[in-house]
């Protein structure tokens, strides 16, 4: 019986899963850890191109999408380990994450599920690492715009909870699917996800569980990057339908015993936001259509690479084989101490923004974590580069070269 099983439910991700599953590795170091992926029904052959990399990973091949909530739960029947924890393929897990929310589950078993501090490519904190509840009245002050305008408000920022500080331990209501730790022990007493969510809702109708069962659900300010959305298609008619159809199944589920004068509101502002969202969406396509989307610059991005001298050759070759903007920022230098500031002030003047792309053969995570986080990252993401797979991910894409 392992300590820790880490579960992934995959579908058409199969660079960003392997980065995931790389940063599992250097993770798991010195823990007794177990992988599990269950593939999707994967039409970019995930399976076949990640087996042999990641012989020590137990795959699962769907012969159909089960979706989120049912792909998990196919493997959550399977362990007997004494932590489990819910990862999106999109993500990458900082080297001491992993030891360190350990040690913080056993010296706290009154902990039902812990959640980490998520970073966006571009180093902001995505506001999903720490949320509240979604009762009728929060879910109501999020979809009328409350929430944004005053996000420190006890009640009107609750859904976010975003008075809490950044890099301190908190208790919190909902821990988000991306990265979701809690106790084997825990799963056995409130029951595994909920089915009738294909995809978004499971997690927070999870938590929500586990909190009513008498367990307190932590924030853990332990670091991981999330790709966020490589995973789905956000900008889907599909996806706007599942993502609404979620909150109100968790609506209707969790509160069905109020009066319909107060849900019904909420029912309404659901349909209006996925309406309003809908015509956007149609919209921007005829936009398109049509021409009237401004032409992009010359070169949408710059691309940095931080590495040493053994790449600048080839940067030389990727830039003639892909045509990207790409050069070279030593590490150690001195424009790379001070990057990505120093990079910016430099940038071409053709280029929309920047992204730092680190050489991960001699970046640590947690280094590539701490370097964007507490530096300017105006125009700037990051991305990694991996001479060995040869490739360059990024928040919206994956460059390969031959």
């Amino acid at each position: 019986m392992s300590k820790l099983s880490v579960v992934i439910v995959n579908y058409n991700v199969k660079h960003y899963l392997r980065q995931c599953l790389e940063s599992l590795r250097r993770a798991s170091a010195g823990l007794d850890v177990d992988v599990w992926v269950a593939d999707n029904h994967s039409s970019d052959g995930s399976v076949a191109f990640l087996r042999p990399l990641f012989p020590e990973v137990q795959w699962i091949e769907c012969h159909h999408n089960l979706g989120f909530a049912r792909g998990n739960n196919l493997i959550l029947r399977q362990l007997t380990s004494d932590y489990v924890l819910l990862l999106n393929p999109d993500t990458i897990v900082g080297e001491q994450t992993l030891k360190r929310a350990i040690a913080f589950l056993d010296a706290h078993p009154d902990a039902g599920a812990v959640g980490m501090k998520m970073l966006n490519s571009d180093g902001t904190r995505a506001l999903e690492s720490r949320r509240g509840v979604p009762t009728p009245m929060t879910s109501f002050y999020k979809m009328v715009g409350l929430c944004k305008l005053f996000p420190r408000h006890p009640k009107f920022g609750h859904y976010y909870m975003s008075g809490l500080p950044w890099d301190e331990v908190a208790p919190i209501e909902i821990v988000s699917g991306a990265c979701f730790l809690t106790r084997k022990t825990v799963l056995d007493h409130v029951g595994l996800l909920d089915q009738a969510f294909f995809m978004y809702g499971e997690d927070i109708d999870l938590a929500y569980r586990i909190l009513q069962a008498g367990y307190t659900n932590y924030y853990l300010p332990f670091p991981i990057l999330h790709y966020k959305g490589e995973s789905t298609q956000k900008s889907s008619f599909r996806y706007v339908h599942v993502f609404y159809k979620a909150m109100l199944i968790f609506l209707r589920k969790h509160y069905r015993h109020l009066r319909l004068w107060i849900t019904l509101p909420i029912q309404f502002a659901i349909w209006s936001k996925a309406t309003l969202t809908l015509v956007r969406m149609k919209l921007q396509s005829m936009r398109k259509a049509l021409g009237f989307v401004p032409k992009k610059a010359a070169f949408d991005v710059e691309y940095i690479l931080v590495s040493d001298e053994r790449r600048r050759e080839m940067v030389k070759h990727i830039h003639r084989s892909t045509g990207i903007m790409l050069s070279l920022v030593e590490k150690g230098s001195t424009v790379e101490a001070n990057a990505p500031d120093a990079v910016l002030a430099g940038l071409s003047k053709n280029a929309a923004s920047v992204c730092l792309v680190y050489d991960t053969e001699l970046f640590a995570f947690d280094e590539m974590f701490d370097m964007i986080e507490h530096h300017n990252m105006q125009r700037a993401a990051i991305g990694t580069f991996n001479a060995e797979s040869k490739t360059i991910m990024t928040q919206t894409e994956v460059l390969t070269w031959a």
